[in-house]
């Protein structure tokens, strides 16, 4: 099964930032201004640039977009959902909630490209655009209430909520760019990904996992086993069509996205424990979103 290596270029890199930050002089110190970088500029930028220049055609996906948003509110309800387990750890909860419904957008994408062509990246880009916002917020929320912050303060100035918007407003309105000025934000942008999962290696701890293992395995099964089931159910309830419903069961089916462990580092939250989840959550990517991939296409009429 081909899919089984889309992911394999992500490990690559999270295993090159583990290596260089234990085994080189690029040391904690030099990994945690790139983890600024990376949340300050790189991933606003590219958020920007994917939202903004993305061809949304909302009014041919109604069905599929309410889909979406609806697995991706399914995950926000039982992430929280987690809060109320007995002597559940509070940073541990608010730094790894995030895992359970945030996605790799990057490799939604590619994946798309590869499902349905050009039809299935613009299918994709509007699912991204319109749960990207959505997953910010609902990832900003737990990190600034554990951390005693001003949640509407952290919203207003949270760097991947602002390029969200942003970019929904520059495409709404059919604002584009100077080439000079596009050509030069698209190569900032391309940087983001492989420093972000590099930072991701450098912040690894697989330790801190034993922290709170029965959380980790219930934010995992979330992302890989609820969020996927929920998909199935609404694509037969809204009878989608089949170009649809693959697209709609690898959103489900994602890994969660990198830049949940700079979030957590920079609000405050538990670093190394979202770093060992988005590890594991993109090793059993590799499996379980070509198998879902597989049981719709089985399933369907």
């Amino acid at each position: 099964m081909p899919d089984l290596l889309l992911l394999l270029p992500d490990l690559l890199l999270i295993a090159a930032g583990f290596g260089l930050c234990r085994w080189t002089s690029l040391d904690r110190a030099v990994w945690a201004s790139v983890e600024r970088l990376v949340y300050y500029l790189l991933f606003p930028v590219l958020l920007f640039n994917s939202i903004s220049r993305s061809q949304l055609q909302p009014g041919e996906t109604l069905a599929l977009a309410g889909a979406g948003v609806a697995v991706l509110l399914s995950g926000v309800a039982l992430s929280y959902a987690l809060r109320l387990w007995p002597g559940m750890h509070a940073q541990n909860h608010a730094s790894g909630a995030q895992i359970a419904f945030r996605f790799n957008s990057f490799v939604a994408l590619a994946l798309a490209e590869r499902l349905q062509g050009a039809q299935g990246v613009a299918w994709i880009a509007l699912l991204i655009a319109l749960c990207v916002p959505l997953a910010n917020v609902a990832a900003v929320w737990p990190l600034a209430r554990h951390g005693g912050h001003g949640y509407l303060r952290e919203l207003t100035r949270n760097p991947l909520i602002v390029s969200t918007v942003l970019g929904l407003v520059a495409n709404l309105s059919g604002l584009r760019l100077p080439e000079p000025a596009a050509v030069s934000l698209q190569k900032i942008g391309v940087a983001a990904l492989p420093l972000g999962l590099m930072a991701v290696g450098a912040g690894l701890r697989f330790g801190a996992l034993r922290d709170a293992p029965g959380l980790a395995g219930a934010l995992l099964f979330i992302r890989h086993g609820a969020l996927p089931l929920v998909a199935l159910a609404l694509i037969h309830a809204l009878a989608l069509p089949q170009a649809q419903a693959l697209l709609l069961m690898a959103f489900a089916a994602l890994p969660t996205a990198s830049s949940s462990y700079v979030l957590a580092v920079r609000m405050g939250g538990n670093g190394p424990f979202v770093a060992g989840l988005i590890t594991l959550s993109t090793l059993l990517g590799m499996i379980s979103l070509p198998l879902w991939l597989l049981v719709q296409a089985r399933l369907a009429p």
